[in-house]
């Protein structure tokens, strides 16, 4: 037709972060912003060659004659709005994400139509705030021409369109192409293989895989990645470098473990995360009580390679012996893996092999903090709190006598005093074991908890992000710290954080998620992430509570009660008064809510940043009884 054109084009979409919230929460503002906004960009789209199509609320459709014009317009576009940032106050700052396609445009009268529109327009919401992303087709016409370094994405599937697409991220900002550069004293111990012939012996190669990590974090110039993160690897096929790159990690030991009999033979090597190259390795033919002396020697040479100066005390640590019983040490790992199942049945059977290790050696500290770990466990699930007490804290006493130096007892000994609410005692002993060993996730998510009870919002942020830092593939820290930053009105980083990790850790995605749209408002939503996170985690009791409070938001209080049922028929200990005062509050009845929290704050078992921070009870907040509730912890805290 005469009034139709075909041609091939780069197409760029823009879209301003955060303005349709602005727009309701402030629209005269929004409006200023806007207008600021196209001030800026469109003299640079005319230097760029670029053509105006149209505007669509607060987002720009240009088109260039180029990949080249239409990538350099993008970065000069993102450099003037930091620019116009950093003269700004925070409220009249303008971010914006852009995407950038190559392919076939049809112009119509006035309008350019066609997949490379909507492939732009779908790329573009993978850009982070500030951010520039471009398909596989403008990578190849610009990955030589340009001044910056790119990232691969990989393949995407967008919404309506029926294949794949390549997608990279140009990472024009300084600090991004620091990331690059990784750290070569991050370090992930990647799980040993197990060699023997007997496949029960599993236990011991994912022992020594926990001992090595437990090793290399007592060495402080090293920050190493958590048993959790890294477990998530386990007899996956990828390489070393995505490996690296997905844990921000610059090396990585990987190995192998044959046990025969009373005969060991262990290799090892370490890996260069960037290149994969090996910068060592070595092997071990033993018999299995040298087991310790070859963790030794492993942790000291991947240190040594990694050019670290290692202190008199760490070289001590390291070539620590727990015991001197292989027996008691062989049934410590096992009892370590029964503990990692958290049932009521493996709890209890991994007791029994850590006071077995105990009557083997009654100085192996490490097996009286097992015992410990089990019986804090179990109270969470069914044991009553004044028969698990008394074990727990005799057994970490013991541990403490035995090795006043043993960083995992003073973790252990900060979960018991934060359910025992002395918070002062939790953060003693919490700061003290990250004194001994400075990457323990759990004492840094304990910090949080504890900033929270505090009233100290920034600071539970910052100690969750150090917890997540550690250990980033673990969902419970994906959830709180997408939470976090939706508690404290940091919504985008929230989106932003839970887009990042939704590939490789969807569980802990999919719950914060689904908090968020329930916050939003948006049910559907809501119900939608719901439904992903029970498909991946089906026993999750979490799951429970928040099908009550969706049901709730419906107006389905049949249902709600039938979660509060299942919540007490699931036996999951004093923990589950939060989660029933969590659905009455959904049906509005804030009486029950009261009496459950109050319940919870008896058994030592409340959670105060979600019932202080959460939006999802601003109600309660409202109520003259929660200022109630806070006084009596408050007592319960100092008394």
């Amino acid at each position: 037709m005469s009034d139709e054109e075909r041609r091939l084009a780069a197409v760029m979409f823009t879209d301003i972060v955060g303005y349709s919230s602005l727009t309701q929460k402030n629209e005269r503002l929004a409006l200023e912003l806007l207008e600021e906004h196209r001030r800026i960009v469109r003299p640079i789209v005319a230097r760029h060659n670029g053509r105006e199509i149209k505007t669509i609320g607060d987002a720009f459709l240009i088109e260039f004659p180029s990949a080249l014009e239409a990538t350099e317009c993008a970065v000069d576009v993102q450099r003037s709005l930091r620019d116009y940032n950093q003269q700004s106050d925070a409220a009249r700052r303008v971010h914006i994400r852009i995407g950038i396609h190559l392919g076939d445009v049809i112009q119509r009268q006035n309008d350019v139509l066609g997949d490379a529109v909507n492939i732009a327009s779908r790329i573009e919401p993978l850009a982070e705030a500030d951010g520039i992303c471009i398909s596989e087709q403008v990578y190849d016409q610009v990955r030589n021409k340009i001044g910056y370094p790119t990232e691969n994405l990989g393949p995407r599937q967008l919404k309506n369109i029926d294949y794949a697409i390549d997608v990279h991220r140009i990472l024009w900002v300084k600090d991004e192409i620091a990331k690059l550069s990784l750290d070569k004293k991050r370090i992930a111990v990647l799980p040993f293989a197990n060699m023997s012939p007997d496949p029960a012996d599993e236990y011991f190669a994912d022992g020594l895989t926990e001992e090595l990590i437990d090793r290399l974090s007592q060495v402080r110039e090293l920050e190493v990645i958590a048993r959790t993160s890294v477990m998530s690897y386990k007899k996956k096929e990828k390489k070393a470098s995505e490996i690296a790159k997905e844990l921000s990690v610059g090396s990585l030991v990987e190995g192998s473990v044959r046990k025969a009999g009373s005969k060991i033979r262990v290799t090892a090597q370490l890996i260069n995360g960037a290149t994969e190259g090996h910068l060592w390795s070595s092997h071990y033919d033993k018999n299995l009580d040298d087991i310790f002396a070859v963790q030794s020697e492993i942790a000291e040479k991947v240190a040594g390679e990694l050019k670290t100066q290692l202190l008199d005390s760490e070289k001590q640590t390291l070539e620590k012996k727990p015991t001197e019983n292989i027996e008691a040490y062989t049934c410590f790992l096992r009892g370590r893996e029964l503990y990692r199942e958290e049932t009521e049945v493996s709890l209890r059977q991994a007791i029994g092999l850590f006071e077995k290790a105990i009557q083997l050696d009654p100085s192996f500290a490490r097996a009286y903090v097992g015992v410990a770990e089990c019986h804090q466990s179990l109270a969470n699930l069914s044991e009553p709190i004044d028969i698990s007490l008394p074990i727990v804290k005799t057994s970490l006493e013991r541990a403490i006598n035995l090795d006043p130096d043993l960083a995992e007892a003073h973790r252990s000994l900060s979960e018991m005093f934060y359910n025992m609410d002395h918070l002062l005692s939790s953060e003693t002993e919490a700061r003290r074991a990250l004194e001994l060993n400075p990457s323990l996730p759990d004492c840094y998510s304990q910090l949080s908890e504890l900033a929270a009870d505090k009233g100290e919002p920034e600071e539970m942020v910052r100690q969750i992000e150090t917890a997540y830092r550690l250990d980033p593939i673990r969902p419970r820290f994906i959830l709180l710290l997408g939470t976090a930053y939706l508690y404290t009105a940091r919504e985008q980083e929230a989106l932003e954080f839970w887009k990042k990790t939704e590939q490789l850790a969807p569980a802990g995605t999919y719950r914060g998620m689904t908090e968020y749209y329930l916050i939003k408002g948006d049910l559907e939503k809501a119900k939608e992430f719901h439904a992903k996170a029970e498909k991946l985690e089906p026993t999750r009791p979490w799951l429970i509570w928040v099908s009550g409070v969706i049901a709730a938001m419906e107006g389905d209080r049949e249902k709600s009660l039938l979660a509060i049922k299942k919540i007490e028929d699931a036996k999951m200990g004093p923990i589950g008064f939060n989660f029933i005062g969590y659905v009455y509050h959904a049906l509005g009845d804030l009486d029950s809510y009261f009496e459950y929290m109050n319940k919870a704050l008896e058994a030592h078992t409340l959670i105060p940043s979600t019932m202080t921070y959460s939006p999802l009870f601003a109600k309660a907040r409202a109520d003259p009884r929660y200022l109630e509730l806070l006084e009596r912890l408050r007592k319960q805290e100092s008394g």
